[in-house]
């Protein structure tokens, strides 16, 4: 019961307050990844303690994609190309996932994320309505100046890909 609480409200749940934080301010507060990082640690005793749930095995290939997403983000944010929090996120991300979809993660974050830009740029050509001025968010968002709020294409990407992943399999299993 804990495990399907987790994965169906709880994971999702946080990664869509994360998106939004992200698009409101243009930051992932640290409560976030650590929340989600807390949360899987939960998750994966739950499950190993379940008849068909994860093997130490599993629990280390996760681990493993967490560690290489943590390492790739801290370099995509050395070069300045993502903030620490997006770095933060793939990484939980790719943790949740697994090492089996840490590349196809990694496709669809890129490919959200490339529509996102795409859409951000083609707001940015567009004059606000009067009627929207008033939302600070929205006019950071349009600022030219202003980056991408990329943690929206993190989250995307791993709520897209968490109904097939191994862990909806190893819950529906237990």
């Amino acid at each position: 019961m804990l495990v399907e609480v987790i994965l169906i409200a709880v994971l999702p749940a946080l990664l869509i307050a994360a998106a939004g934080w992200d698009l409101t301010s243009f930051t992932i507060p640290n409560l976030f990844p650590a929340a989600l990082l807390a949360l899987f640690a939960l998750f994966a005793a739950a499950s190993a303690l379940a008849p068909h749930g994860m093997t130490l095995s599993d629990i280390g290939l996760h681990a493993a994609a967490g560690g290489i997403g943590l390492t790739v983000g801290i370099a995509f944010f050395a070069l300045g190309w993502i903030g620490g929090g997006d770095a933060k996120l793939f990484a939980v991300a790719a943790l949740w996932l697994g090492w089996h979809a840490l590349f196809e993660y990694a496709l669809f974050a890129s490919v959200f994320g490339g529509a996102l830009t795409l859409g951000v740029l083609l707001l940015r050509r567009v004059p606000i309505p009067s009627g929207l001025l008033g939302h600070a968010w929205l006019l950071r968002l349009a600022d030219p100046r202003s980056g991408i709020p990329y943690g929206v294409a993190l989250s995307t990407a791993a709520l897209a890909m968490l109904p097939a992943s191994e862990l909806f399999r190893l819950a529906a299993a237990s």
